[in-house]
């Protein structure tokens, strides 16, 4: 690996590294977040389309497409909101290892990967490796029964916005769409969500459409969707190929989770803060073996 490989590679780790940490330190609530972010992510993704005339498709790849910025957005309305309960220092880490099982079952029970039985191993101490992991990075020295029911909360709350992580992920593979050809229409379906959600909480009230802060979370949505476009390009086989892209793009929860408890005042004691660091090593070392299984 050169070092323009290597860079193009770490270039998803800064921008969906920064990414909670940028929109939870701007603020507002998950329906500001979510708004402005995909209305930056749509912004960003338009301007590279016009850039490298990258056609929209048609037919199934483009309601495919829409589909899957859906469920991404979907899922990531759960993701800020979890981020209110617990910050995103304990929420990262968790959303994180949830995709990471749910690509890895994904791609057992319907791609028929990991066919042998080392495979099968290797993938079944990784699935371990990640509960492991994630015990440790939410886990506190000193807690009580109100903080341990926020923290189930907010783990329900990851649990369920898997399945629109899944469905992100899942939904181009129904298809042969390429990457950058669904990555406008992802944006697309991605702030449809947040139009609707605006739309139904604006009718409660509060002027989401208006109010600053919710135009603030569009650089949010820059991170996200730099970070989006340079791992398909990371993933390309030209480049660092789809494993290799997908295990240093997984090092964004480091980045993440460090930021929180730095910039956030999401402190941690010195022996939470060590258990983390070993829990965050487990959830990339398990990466590492899902890629390998």
């Amino acid at each position: 690996m050169n070092t323009t490989e290597l860079l193009i590679g770490l270039c998803p780790v800064i921008g969906w590294g920064f990414f909670p940490t940028v929109a939870s330190k701007i603020g507002g609530r998950p329906v500001h977040q979510i708004f402005g972010t995909t209305l930056g992510a749509f912004i960003f993704a338009l301007i590279v389309a016009v850039a490298t005339k990258t056609a929209i498709p048609t037919g199934s790849d483009l309601v495919l497409s829409i589909v899957s910025g859906i469920g991404w957005a979907l899922a990531q309305i759960l993701t800020f909101q979890s981020f209110a309960l617990v910050g995103s220092s304990k929420a990262l880490p968790v959303t994180t290892a949830f995709q990471l099982m749910g690509a890895s079952l994904w791609d057992v029970l319907f791609l028929g990967n990991w066919p042998s039985t080392s495979e099968r191993i290797l993938g079944g101490m990784a699935l371990i490796l990640i509960i492991i992991g994630v015990t440790l990075t939410v886990w506190m020295k000193k807690r009580n029964q109100e903080s341990t029911n926020i923290m189930k909360k907010a783990i329900l709350i990851l649990a369920l916005g898997e399945i629109g992580y899944l469905t992100y992920s899942a939904a181009p593979q129904a298809t042969n769409i390429d990457g950058m050809t669904a990555f406008l229409p992802q944006t697309m379906g991605m702030l449809f969500v947040a139009l609707i959600y605006s739309a139904v909480v604006s009718l409660k009230g509060r002027r989401v459409f208006t109010e600053r802060v919710s135009y603030g979370n569009i650089v949010s949505g820059f991170l996200f969707a730099f970070a989006a476009l340079t791992y398909l390009i990371s993933a390309q086989p030209n480049m660092n190929g789809l494993a290799t892209g997908f295990v240093l793009s997984q090092v964004c929860v480091v980045v993440g989770t460090l930021t929180g408890i730095s910039f956030l005042k999401q402190p941690k004691t010195k022996k939470e803060m060590h258990v983390t660091i070993v829990g965050l090593g487990l959830i990339l070392f398990a990466a590492a073996l899902t890629v390998i299984g």
